[in-house]
Order: structure tokens, then sequence, then C-alpha cells
């Protein structure tokens, strides 16, 4: 994932934003590799951090934030996926 903006949270691929779940699995796989030995707070930080870069350009949305916590909570214990619902509405509100 190169930045939020591009996450769409759908398995359809109707414009250049979007893409198919096949693209989003190499995607992931991408990240998870980029990713790999880092702790749980450095990945959190990375999001933040990439999040509030979009927020600030005005290419992520609200929408858009959802959609990746919906895609990506069930994958999170219940403790990882607190703190990343906590994350999401701290960026909803910039």
């Amino acid at each position: 994932m190169n930045d939020f903006a591009s996450y769409s949270g759908k398995n359809e691929k109707n414009s250049q934003t979007e893409k198919t779940s096949e693209e989003w699995i190499s995607e992931a796989k991408k990240v998870a590799s980029q990713y790999s030995g880092k702790s749980d707070n450095d990945i959190m930080k990375a999001i933040y951090a990439q999040a509030v870069e979009g927020k600030k350009n005005g290419t992520l949305t609200n929408e858009q934030i959802d959609a990746f916590y919906r895609q990506f909570s069930p994958m999170l214990d219940a403790g990882k996926r607190k703190r990343l619902a906590k994350l999401v509405e701290q960026l909803k509100k910039m």
C-alpha cells in the first residue's frame, strides 16, 4: 500500500485508484514483508504517519479510513483491534 488514498475497500476495479482482491493480496504481501520483524508500535506509527500525510494533503477521506479498518480489523486480536479503532477515531477528527 503506497498510501491510504489508494485504498477503497472494494473488490471490483472501476478506476485507477480501486484494486481487485488479487491486487490487494499482492499489495498486502509486499507491505507485510516491509514490516516483518517490526514491533506493533512501529507499524502503528507508520500507519499513522501515512494517514496524517493523506489527511493533510486532502487525499484521504474518513470513508477510506473506515474501509481500511473494516478490512484489517478482523485479522487482529482484541487488543490490537482496540488500538487501531482508537487510531482511526483520532484520524477522523483531523
